[in-house]
């Protein structure tokens, strides 16, 4: 039995104030049921990624010249964001973006604008079972809570929105280490006991590759390597330079050592 392509881009490339080309040829595919990550340094490319996927350019200026963007099998591509959204495409976008004069569940409430006048509280119990913690803050208004607690918040309030595909912008950017692993474990539990299909951005090539079925690493706004997570953990190109654990004392420019070549479009 053939997988099921959930999220199809192919061979897009976009271009910021018709000047500025930030990606070049991308291409990438996302199983259905499956936590993709895609990794690379800061400024590859990976958020502007997200945001082609989401409708996010546009706003900014940008735009995919380029290619197609696929959905479940139909073009999402210069949808407005809400229509994606309504789709089922919920982006966590980087910096943890909470209304801050709200209380912790009058944020996650505003997840279930795209369903509105459908109950919740059921939605509700579910990422209080995720995140005790915020059961435990959820009168507390947002701008009082740690960063840790806001990124658990902004998570759960995609949640809330029922996603077909969470969409995450460097989850654990500003956190400490032991709250990075209980936050990448409950991504985990969040595909495996809600059948979630993720695409997680992450500069912690560790980590996310740890979550991950398959990974792509990204370098220079192209696509450098993919593969199985597993295999691309172990793949000395990336112990050398994301996972600094190659045994070298010598740190090249990936640049050095790799080309690519623009792909054919995937037929």
């Amino acid at each position: 039995m053939e997988p099921v392509i959930k999220l199809l881009l192919n061979n897009i490339s976009v271009v910021y104030s018709d000047v500025i080309q930030v990606l070049k040829g991308v291409s990438l595919s996302i199983e259905d049921k499956k936590i993709v990550s895609l990794v690379g340094s800061n400024g590859a490319g990976k958020t502007t990624t997200l945001k082609a996927i989401s409708g996010l350019l546009k706003p900014e200026n940008g735009k995919v010249t380029e290619g197609s963007i696929e959905f479940n099998g139909a073009s999402i591509q210069n949808l407005p964001p809400e229509a994606i959204t309504r789709k089922g495409i919920i982006q966590v976008l980087e910096g943890r973006q909470e209304f801050k004069y709200l209380t912790v569940e009058e944020n996650l409430r505003v997840g279930t604008a795209t369903r509105w006048g459908k109950p919740y509280h059921r939605d509700l119990e579910r990422v209080y079972e995720l995140f005790p913690a915020l059961a435990r803050r959820k009168k507390t208004l947002a701008g009082f809570c740690s960063g840790g607690e806001l990124q658990m918040m902004v998570i759960g309030r995609a949640i809330m929105a029922h996603p077909d595909l969470l969409l995450l912008d460097e989850p654990s950017l500003g956190l400490a280490p032991l709250l990075v692993r209980e936050i990448f474990r409950i991504i985990q539990r969040i595909n495996r006991e809600q059948n979630t299909t993720i695409l997680v951005v992450e500069q912690n090539t560790n980590m996310a590759l740890q979550i991950a079925h398959t990974g792509y690493v990204m370098e220079n706004g192209k696509i450098v390597l993919e593969g199985n997570a597993a295999d691309l953990m172990e793949n000395p190109d990336v112990k050398e330079f994301y996972l600094g654990t190659a045994g070298t004392e010598t740190i090249k420019s990936y640049h050095t050592l790799k080309s690519y070549k623009r792909r054919k479009r995937w037929l």
